[in-house]
């Protein structure tokens, strides 16, 4: 929900599963209700300087002259989107009200090339993201809006829990939600720097918010990169996903509880949720576990997965026999281990992030008044740092292995390289990146 920059409503390959980014919604705003996050050891001694600290190239679109450029021509620029907001049903005097004046946010293109890296395991963020305080502040939402969340779930058969989770981690019940003019901040997108082209789609939802009266310019506030509302709609999920739950002729994600929760039980719905069934399990595997299987393309129903001795822990039974599921490890071999349904993916359909769907799905648990996971976070792994991450993926591709684009993004591809290399030097095959497959391809593995 990146870049869409990790921000509810969207997806894109610039997310990065399982870490933290700083348009992601909790990247600072939830730090002081949250734990601190366990120690994490250093990297290994034998790992250059210049592998930890080289600077990314500067893209062309964000050089000091191209920024100048864009912002001396920022009033044409927008001026041209004039034809192209028309036809996507924005009046003209629509367009010219809400771009009279209109001028480019600088200070945005700093954070859009200098988002700090949050190297957290797994753990840690599920942790930081499932406080005390979130449970407690959830369970007070949900009671407070109680006849809300009871017409959302049988409305569109969304555990109205899972919504409460999101509500509570994208702006922690309301409290964090952006500050920045949403208009603002998509129209210096769409005609500064480099994400101009995905921005100006954004940028014209957002005029057709305003100009349809949906929701006032002055309230439509929210991320740098324009997510905004309760539960962090980006204007184009806006578009598609938002729903007049309440009933007052307009889609008001910022102001109405309603419309925000009824807009993202609507958004999971069309992610393909599937009432009746939780989003996963924790389960415990057999100490002769074939690691090979924990691989999202490798679903089993139930009854399979336990003729394979995988259990619920505490002697809890298992969900239906026919009900199929996939096996995750976040953090490898020595962590928790999870069975996925497809209402995981429908959590994923808001933000693409395994770390993020964990998060959501326990909290709602939490909330409900669950338990915590039996299986604790390892506290010896080390996180990957994107240089670190990339440099991985160029290692493997240079022994052969298939990565993908070496970009540090740790997709599919790069977990089967990962889990193809555990195998040949005799290490858990869990598909983990982890400091120790680095410290191995480092010291020469084959």
């Amino acid at each position: 929900m990146l870049l869409c920059l990790g921000l509810a409503g969207c997806a894109s390959p610039d997310d990065i599963t399982g870490s933290l980014t700083d348009s992601s919604p909790m990247a600072v705003r939830t730090a002081a209700a949250s734990p601190a996050p366990r120690p994490v050891p250093p990297p290994a001694s034998h790992a250059s300087s210049s592998q930890a600290s080289a600077p990314a190239a500067t893209h062309p679109a964000m050089t000091p002259a191209a920024l100048a450029r864009d912002e001396r021509n920022f009033s044409a620029c927008i001026a041209a989107l004039e034809p192209r907001a028309r036809a996507k049903g924005v009046s003209a005097a629509g367009f010219r009200r809400y771009t009279a004046g209109l001028k480019p946010d600088m200070d945005i293109m700093k954070k859009l090339e200098t988002q700090p890296e949050f190297s957290r395991t797994a753990g840690d963020y599920v942790d930081m993201l499932v406080s005390e305080t979130r449970i407690r502040k959830g369970r007070e939402a949900m009671a407070a809006h109680a006849q809300v969340f009871d017409a959302v779930g049988r409305t569109y058969g969304v555990d109205p829990y899972v919504v409460a989770a999101i509500w509570g981690i994208e702006t922690n019940y309301g409290g964090a939600r952006g500050s920045y003019p949403v208009i603002e901040a998509t129209g210096t997108l769409a005609c500064v720097g480099r994400r101009k082209a995905y921005f100006r789609d954004e940028f014209i939802a957002a005029l057709r918010i305003v100009d349809r009266g949906d929701i006032p310019e002055s309230h439509l506030k929210g991320s740098w990169a324009g997510a905004f509302g309760l539960t962090q709609f980006m204007p184009t999920a806006f578009q598609r996903d938002a729903v007049d739950f309440d009933g007052d002729g307009h889609r008001n994600v910022v102001d109405s509880v309603a419309d925000a929760m009824g807009s993202t039980a609507h958004k999971l719905k069309r992610g393909g949720w599937r009432p009746g069934m939780s989003w996963g399990y924790e389960v415990v595997l057999p100490r002769s576990f074939d690691y090979m299987l924990a691989d999202k393309h490798r679903r089993k129903t139930m009854r399979e997965w336990w003729a394979l001795g995988v259990r619920r822990p505490e002697g809890r039974p298992m969900p239906n026999a026919s009900e199929t599921a996939y096996l995750l490890l976040p953090a490898g071999a020595k962590g928790p281990a999870f069975l996925m349904t497809d209402n995981f993916k429908a959590i994923l359909s808001y933000n693409p992030s395994d770390s993020y769907a964990l998060a959501i799905g326990h909290l709602a648990d939490r909330i409900r008044g669950g338990d915590g996971f039996v299986q604790p976070w390892p506290d010896d792994m080390r996180a990957l740092s994107r240089t670190e991450r990339t440099e991985l993926q160029q290692r493997l591709a240079s022994r052969g292995y298939d990565v993908g684009p070496a970009d540090g993004v740790l997709g599919s591809s790069t977990r089967s390289a990962v889990r193809e290399y555990q195998v040949r030097v005799g290490m858990l095959p869990d598909g983990m990146a982890t400091g120790e497959v680095l410290d191995s391809l480092r010291s020469g593995g084959t």
